[in-house]
């Protein structure tokens, strides 16, 4: 049985994101939110670490099978494209302006038994 779940428009780039996701991809739901919480020192990490936990319960709620075991799911796919940008502008000299991108990101998790 298979399980997904979607975090839409996450303030975080992308780059950084695929980074922390890279890590988790293919492992075991149990070893990859120990990996999130005590190995990845990165923001999103405990973002990612929710998504996948929502992705197991919603295995359980909509599966019907309410003795599934953590252990014997695996992270089959997580992937990372990019969202909206907010775009925002600094001055500069002369009286020019330079353009700030503030990236979002799309994370999407699905994992299987």
């Amino acid at each position: 049985m298979e399980s997904k779940a979607v975090l839409r428009n996450l303030r975080s780039t992308p780059r950084k994101a695929r980074l922390v996701a890279d890590a988790v991809r293919g492992k075991n739901v149990s070893e990859a939110l120990n990996l999130l919480r005590f190995g990845i020192k990165k923001e999103v990490a405990e973002d990612v670490a929710k998504l996948i936990g929502s992705a197991a319960a919603n295995l359980s709620n909509n599966g019907g099978d309410a003795n599934i075991e953590v252990d014997a799911l695996r992270v089959k796919e997580i992937r990372v494209d990019d969202g909206p940008v907010m775009k925002r502008f600094r001055p500069r000299a002369k009286g020019s302006a330079a353009a700030i991108l503030k990236r979002t990101c799309h994370i999407s998790v699905t994992l299987s038994s």
